[in-house]
């Protein structure tokens, strides 16, 4: 179970660091933005799978902490006022 689950996270940080390429190069700011959300959401699925896999309960309040920052963030952003 747990290798499957280390799989997932290698195959779950690849695809953040293509995201982290396409936040780079995007070539308008709707694709940047589009990215850096994506890679927020793929962070919150890779600290909870890290805590499934070494049995900390407390990575989920993390992971809560950072969903909530990351929504914050995202409508700061959209929000030119």
């Amino acid at each position: 179970m747990e290798y499957r689950i280390k799989i997932f996270i290698i195959a779950l940080s690849i695809n953040i660091l293509l995201c982290m390429i396409r936040a780079v190069i995007g070539p308008s700011k709707l694709d940047r933005l589009v990215a850096i959300n994506i890679i927020g959401t793929k962070t919150i699925v890779l600290i909870a799978s890290v805590a499934f896999i070494i049995h900390e309960t407390f990575f989920i309040d993390v992971v809560l902490v950072y969903a909530l920052i990351s929504f914050l963030s995202s409508i700061f952003v959209c929000n030119p006022d």
